[in-house]
Parts: C-alpha cells; sequence; structure tokens
C-alpha cells in the first residue's frame, strides 16, 4: 500500500508541475500580447489607426490634408483601416504564442482559432464610390460655348 500511496503522490506532483509550467508559460503569453498594437495607415497618409491586442482603436490621426475630402470617404477609410488592423491580430497571436507557449499546444491553437473568427480578413478594397476632386468637371454654359474673340475695331480713316 505505501507504495500506491508514493506513485499517486508522483502523479499528483507531476501533475502540480505541469499546471505551473503552463500557467507560466500563458501568463508570458498574456504578457507579451498586452503591449503589442498594430498601425495601419491609408495609401495617400491622411489617415492613420492604432488598435491594441483586443482590437480596440487606441490612436486616430486624420491629416489636414483630409479637409479636401467629403466626410464619408474618410469615415469609410477610417473604418477600412481600423479592419485591416485587427485582421492581423491573429498573426501577432500566433508568433506570441510560437515564442512563448508553443505551436503544439491545443488551447494556444484555439485562441488562435478564436481571434480569427473575431477578427477576419477585411473584404477587398471597393473601387472609390466618390468621384476624386481633381476629376470632377462641371460643364457650364460658358464651358461648352466657342470662345469668343473680341471684334476687330475699325481700321481709323486714312487721314486726308
Amino acid at each position: 500500500m505505501p507504495d500506491s500511496i508514493d506513485a499517486s503522490d508522483a502523479l499528483i506532483d507531476n501533475w502540480t508541475k505541469r499546471l505551473e509550467e503552463n500557467a507560466t508559460r500563458y501568463q508570458a503569453l498574456a504578457d507579451r500580447m498586452q503591449g503589442q498594437t498594430v498601425t495601419e495607415r491609408s495609401k495617400d497618409g491622411t489617415v492613420q489607426v492604432t488598435i491594441d491586442s483586443r482590437g480596440l482603436l487606441k490612436n486616430l490621426v486624420i491629416a489636414e490634408t483630409a479637409a479636401g475630402k467629403r466626410m464619408a470617404e474618410v469615415s469609410a477609410e477610417v473604418m477600412r483601416l481600423v479592419q485591416r488592423a485587427q485582421a492581423r491580430i491573429p498573426e501577432l497571436l500566433q508568433q506570441a504564442m510560437t515564442e512563448t507557449t508553443g505551436t503544439g499546444d491545443q488551447a494556444a491553437a484555439e485562441i488562435v482559432r478564436e481571434a480569427q473568427s473575431t477578427f477576419p480578413a477585411p473584404p477587398p478594397e471597393p473601387e472609390p464610390a466618390f468621384p476624386e476632386p481633381d476629376r470632377v468637371r462641371r460643364f457650364l454654359p460658358e464651358d461648352t460655348e466657342e470662345p469668343r474673340t473680341p471684334p476687330v475695331p475699325p481700321a481709323p480713316p486714312a487721314p486726308p
């Protein structure tokens, strides 16, 4: 009977040790992700967003040059950038997991799958819904008429 008790104690000690090691690795994963941020910038540089590892917007910068754009365009660009930044979270989580818990851990793999479903890849960027301001052409009456040439003044009378 004493051998059975000693074997049980060893088994419990082994479980306890593995649980403590897992807790340490998961805490390292959580600490690593805590300070992670993702920043995305628009192609023209007018909008920049930064999100944290939970997908929350932490910073939004709209350049003065955006003042010439329609607000619908600017707000749509903000949302596109937030989605693009959030879609990078599973990649960051996978990298942090590889460095802390390892790739074979089932629980960590489930965390990555959950992040992928929460933050899916953004839809492809649509064609601009609004014409660019420099491409807008107004056809007003003065634009459609032939340019008028000023009348030629009559020749001065010949001297006597």
